[in-house]
């Protein structure tokens, strides 16, 4: 496995102090030791406190070393936000193995790519979530995947060849006669991928090591002052970097308590808040607006708890909408920004002034540098909007088995291109202004273009296409297809909509409206004005309003 982390690069980090070389692990038995039964975890079938937690840590991973799991194998995980995806995170840590977390919302096309790429020697998925068979869809494409050794399935019972994960939870793997004792891991090995959707018409596998991955964590708790006492709510899928950090790796760091939302509802998200006391949540727009605009808005829980912060990242957040969140919620709000390739690497302190809050992503946290340039990555003056440049102790170490894509993502001295467009103040303050990437941010998730263009460019009826943002007052973006029909064609949303489903494409990655085109706005030297799209989707979205 090719990675670009270096022997400079770990004296750097390490003399510096931004990598402690310390383990999730460790956190883990301190915790059992020391506060054996407070609540580590909780979702909407039970909780585990932490000295559970690490008897099921230590079991399960034993039983994904019986089910053919190695030091240095892979571990794909596609479970929704509940106490398994902690419990088995763990355990691949005790085992040495790569744990690769994928949202529910993916299907047969992406993990076929995903584990193949991958060579995953085990894969958990739930039996079924949210009305889909996730177990039948694997048990369909382990023929496609001769290094998948066993698929497991949650909360039921899947087809022939797979096996119950509550079964192996179950199984005293530890009273067996000659278990050998488990590896642990290296915290500058790869201990994660995860994909993310890019330009490039595939998804990119991110990794990780451990120093890597919670290098900023200790920067954020001080900067937005957590500890033990908060209760996070995590409505924010942990198969994608926000949920994994903030409502995983957070709480085993923390030794604080973590309430998981596998769907999110915003009547059902305020009832947890006040039973369970939540202190802190994080999340994109949508789950702070909804949350601002509930009636009736959470009340205190137990012992007069309330919502006290919010932080909100993933997408752009209307400035409004945080005076309004302040006002309604009475919590504080911080913006940051961040990336599954770095983390969160701004925000703003609980005591910024209202200026920087209302009006910026915050500033670096310490560990993490930041530069905008021009198109001839000079480096542009304060106020000046440019390309926003990045690299730091969170960076991630290349993407697998992609030297290519690694190296077209970085300038040659080393600094990584973000694909965001920002600005700074003479603070130090970023602000997003917008992306250079082709892709559409849905509730802060990366919907990617290409990908979807390109399968439809192979439509019988369909001459060109062009994936476009269209503004959501919810969900920031929506996906528009700009399409331009083969002579003596007509095509529907529902066709393409069924097009897509067929190639058994992820659904939130689907075009939800349809406009028609006789041909595109182009460049002299034809390059598509997307630009100029959106203009004529918003006009023909106001004109039908």
């Amino acid at each position: 496995m090719q990675t670009t982390l270096t022997d400079e690069r770990i004296r750097a980090m390490t003399g510096a102090g931004h990598w402690r070389n310390e383990s999730l692990l460790a956190y883990l038995d301190r915790w059992a030791r020391e506060r054996p039964e407070r609540t580590a975890f909780v979702d909407g079938r039970g909780r585990y406190t932490w000295q559970a937690l690490a008897r099921a840590v230590e079991r399960a991973a034993l039983g994904l070393r019986a089910h053919g799991l190695e030091p240095g194998g892979v571990l794909s995980c596609q479970l929704p936000n509940w106490n398994e995806a902690a419990v088995l995170f763990l355990a691949a840590l005790r085992l040495g193995a790569i744990v690769n977390p994928i949202p529910p919302t993916y299907r047969a096309s992406e993990l076929r790519f995903m584990l193949g790429l991958l060579g995953s020697q085990v894969a958990v998925v739930p039996a079924q979530f949210r009305g889909f068979d996730h177990a039948g869809m694997l048990t369909a494409l382990q023929p496609e995947l001769p290094r998948l050794r066993s698929v497991l399935v949650a909360r039921g019972v899947g087809p022939a060849g797979t096996r119950p994960l509550e079964a192996l939870l179950q199984e005293p793997w530890e009273a067996r006669a000659g278990s050998a004792p488990l590896p642990g891991t290296d915290p500058n090995a790869v201990h994660e991928v995860v994909f993310t959707s890019g330009t490039t018409g595939e998804p990119k596998g991110v990794m990780h090591t451990e120093n890597t991955t919670l290098s900023l964590l200790p920067r954020a708790i001080e900067r937005l002052e957590l500890s033990d006492r908060d209760v996070m709510l995590m409505a924010s899928t942990v198969g994608h970097q926000t949920g994994f950090l903030f409502g995983y790796c957070l709480t085993v760091l923390l030794g604080g308590t973590t309430v998981w939302m596998d769907v999110w509802n915003v009547e059902a998200g305020a009832r947890l808040i006040e039973a369970e006391g939540v202190t802190v949540s994080m999340g994109a727009t949508p789950f702070l607006r909804d949350l601002t605009y509930a009636e009736p808005r959470p009340a205190r829980g137990p012992g007069g708890r309330t919502l006290r912060l919010f932080i909100a990242a993933g997408a752009p957040i209307p400035r409004a909408l945080v005076r309004d969140a302040r006002e309604r919620l009475g919590c504080v709000v911080s913006a940051g920004w961040g990336m599954t390739e770095n983390g969160l690497c701004t925000c703003n302190g609980l005591r910024d002034p209202d200026e920087k809050i209302f009006g910026s992503d915050g500033v670096p946290l310490p560990g993490v540098e930041l530069r905008i340039v021009d198109d001839a990555d000079r480096d542009v003056a304060p106020g000046v909007e440019g390309h926003l440049l990045s690299r730091g102790c969170s960076h991630f170490v290349g993407y697998y088995e992609r030297p290519g894509f690694t190296a077209e993502a970085h300038t040659r001295d080393g600094w990584f291109r973000t694909g965001d467009r920002a600005t700074r103040d003479r603070d130090g303050y970023l602000t997003i202004t917008g992306r250079a990437k082709d892709i559409i941010i849905r509730g802060g998730e990366n919907i990617p273009i290409v990908e979807v263009e390109n399968l439809l460019y192979t439509h019988p009826k369909i001459a060109g296409v062009a994936i476009v943002a269209m503004p959501d007052p919810r969900l920031g973006e929506r996906a528009c297809a700009v399409v331009v029909p083969r002579e003596g064609q007509a095509i529907t949303l529902a066709e393409i909509v069924a097009f897509l489903e067929g190639h058994q494409l992820a659904r939130q990655k689907f075009p939800e409206r349809l406009e028609l085109v006789s041909e595109f706005p182009t460049t002299p030297s034809g390059k598509v004005q997307k630009y100029r799209l959106r203009e004529l989707v918003i006009k023909r979205m106001e004109n039908t309003a």
